[in-house]
């Protein structure tokens, strides 16, 4: 009696192509004529990795948490239950940053910023005014977007150059700084548009229209950032890496 591994011959119709392993699954699926599973293509692969390096759906959800309970307390109890709502989903912000292994410097700045944006709006004594602080982004992303346009350094370039594997002068390499001017120019528009929007709903004295556009604005940075990502690299010829958990 033979010891081998005992085989089990396939009916041709149910072959597996090129020598593939056989699964159950696999079977399965030809015998109810069920199409393959799609795998990700690179350039969407590519994108969900980058989105991961700046937090992913649940970092963004972790940073809206905050500012969406301190709009929403006020709107139903006031100042006074929005700052302590506020307080509390920071706290609880900070400990899943911790939790999903993000460095303790990013718990600390989310505990920062919430707490520089609850006294600025606890002097002015108004809800608008907690979204004060953080409107100086914006301008401070035009005025690098502007000087490094005009400088021939885009500032895209500085922020994935290195993640897309380019080269060191990219500044030289006439595809990828086409890339980058390109990329800065349409950074340049969004952060204008926020800046004017956010100034807009400031003087018309909407909190909670301020904080959509707060987190919108996240979550349109994220994109960009994929985006600019993805394309340079496909320009650059070199593999995306993998977020490393801890240094995002």
């Amino acid at each position: 009696m033979s010891s081998g591994p005992v085989t089990t011959a396939l009916p041709p119709g149910l072959a597996p192509p090129g020598g593939v392993p056989w699964s159950a699954s696999a079977t399965a699926r030809q015998v109810l004529g069920l199409p393959e599973p799609e795998q990700l293509s690179e350039g969407r692969a590519a994108a969900r990795r980058a989105l991961e390096r700046v937090g992913g759906p649940v970092g963004l959800a972790v940073a809206a948490a905050p500012t969406i309970a301190f709009v929403a307390t006020d709107a139903a109890a006031g100042l006074g239950p929005a700052f302590v709502a506020l307080a509390v989903t920071a706290v609880v912000a900070s400990g899943v940053r911790l939790a999903r292994r993000e460095p303790p410097g990013a718990a600390v700045a989310g505990l920062v910023v919430a707490a520089v944006c609850a006294a600025v709006a606890a002097l002015a004594g108004e809800a608008r005014a907690f979204f004060l602080p953080t409107m100086v982004l914006p301008v401070v992303f035009v005025l690098a977007y502007v000087v490094s346009l005009l400088a021939g350094r885009p500032l895209t370039g500085f922020m994935v150059n290195r993640l897309a594997g380019g080269p060191r002068d990219w500044p030289r390499h006439a595809a990828l700084r086409r890339v980058y001017t390109v990329t800065s120019l349409v950074g340049l528009g969004m952060a204008a548009a926020n800046l004017v929007v956010r100034v807009v709903f400031y003087l018309a004295d909407e909190p909670a229209v301020l904080a959509a556009v707060q987190v919108g604005a996240t979550s349109a940075f994220a994109v960009h950032f994929a985006v600019t990502l993805v394309v340079a690299r496909r320009v650059a010829g070199a593999p995306v890496a993998l977020p490393v958990p801890g240094h995002r």
